[in-house]
């Protein structure tokens, strides 16, 4: 009988070990890695209470159906509210600005047509047939995960930021703007994929408008 219950124990251990072996864990891309820098925690909360900045660049858009770049005029941040001008010839698109707050957004076209939505990235796609996560942006565009949603932070051999995956999105980070003062280097360029759609943000000018 003791004899039995060993033979047992052992063919369990050597499924559950072999069950453990085919157990894939998703590679990590050469020379990332997946631990933060030690000033990470420090660094994140300066960016965090950075939330009253203003930015000016050129927006690029790649889609299965369209694509096609527009020049970010401004883009103004107070908090959770934001104003955003910008300027294309892409679809007719013309000067568009979009003033909102998490969960709403206002949209005026070049004609003066005016939207409003508690879905922002619905009423973008809508109005413009351009599909951008708006609320999310407003975070990785700062070098920051979005606090909803699960994430995923990869880190390059200087421990510079330089890959988030959240929302089914990989935002690549590969240059950045140094600031005087206490405020972390902030993304010069960041490239955002998922699946065969691209969102491409190059900033030319990073302002602090912290009162």
């Amino acid at each position: 009988m003791l004899k039995a219950m060993r033979l047992w124990a052992a063919v369990l251990l050597m499924v559950s070990l072999n069950a453990c072996t085919t157990i894939q864990l998703e590679p990590l891309p050469e020379g990332m890695t997946d631990q933060p820098p030690a000033d990470w925690q420090d660094r994140s909360a300066k960016l965090r209470q950075f939330d009253h900045w203003q930015l000016s660049g050129k927006l690029a858009v790649r889609q299965p159906t369209d694509s096609g770049t527009a020049i970010i005029n401004h883009w103004i941040q107070e908090g959770e509210a934001y104003d955003l001008a910008l300027s294309s010839s892409f679809l007719g698109m013309g000067s568009t600005k979009l003033n909102g707050t998490p969960g709403f957004i206002e949209l005026t076209l070049s004609n003066g047509e005016t939207y409003r939505s508690g879905d922002p990235d619905a009423l973008m796609e809508a109005a413009t047939g351009w599909q951008l996560p708006l609320e999310s942006l407003v975070w990785w565009i700062r070098g920051l995960p979005a606090p909803a949603g699960d994430f995923r932070l990869l880190f390059d051999t200087r421990g510079e930021l330089a890959i988030i995956r959240q929302g089914g999105w990989e935002i690549r980070y590969d240059r950045w703007h140094e600031l005087q003062g206490s405020t972390p280097a902030l993304p010069a360029r960041i490239t955002a994929l998922k699946d065969n759609k691209r969102v491409r943000v190059v900033v030319s000018d990073w302002q602090d408008l912290a009162p």
